[in-house]
């Protein structure tokens, strides 16, 4: 009988070990799953911010960029890029842009694309937009390049970000 006493604490010595490793493992996993979201949610927003920021330097290069021979594919991929009241207008307008276009036989060519945030949250983005831009013509064959700064607004749209707003900087 004195063995069976003897081992009983030794049996709850080892049973509150146990258990003190149970609740420290649930600690650590909880632990280890938040960090895991925190670096998750890090690593969304960073995506999200660089296709928010990819989204508009491509509408300021598809603007700056048309060609005659291809105008309403251009004019379309413009429009593509926009949402809201900014896409009615251009949608409106790309009838007069596309024969302004084809009666000059103008092109226009991008050079030097940047874009930077200047704030972002979750579903909305301005973003600021320059380039070099030269616009030619049969008049005028060797223009030389403009500078062009554009502010713009954009809205996400599930994993798209689309310029719901824009307005030249000087």
């Amino acid at each position: 009988m004195a063995a069976g006493r003897a081992a009983q604490p030794v049996l709850t010595a080892r049973l509150a070990a146990i258990g003190v490793l149970i609740l420290v493992a649930a600690a650590l996993g909880v632990y280890v799953a938040v960090v895991g979201l925190r670096v998750k949610d890090g690593s969304d927003s960073a995506t999200q911010r660089d296709r928010a920021v990819q989204a508009a330097r491509q509408l300021g290069v598809n603007l700056n960029t048309l060609d005659y021979q291809n105008g309403q594919r251009d004019i379309d991929r413009i429009v593509a890029g926009t949402t809201g009241k900014l896409k009615d207008q251009l949608a409106g307008q790309s009838k007069a842009l596309l024969d302004r276009l084809t009666q000059t036989k103008a092109r226009t060519t991008v050079s030097d694309p940047q874009a930077a945030v200047v704030s972002i949250d979750d579903d909305s983005a301005e973003i600021m937009v320059s380039m070099n831009a030269t616009v030619t013509n049969e008049k005028v064959k060797n223009a030389a390049p403009q500078y062009w700064r554009l502010l713009m607004d954009l809205d996400r749209h599930g994993d798209r970000w689309l310029v719901s707003n824009m307005e030249m900087v000087p």
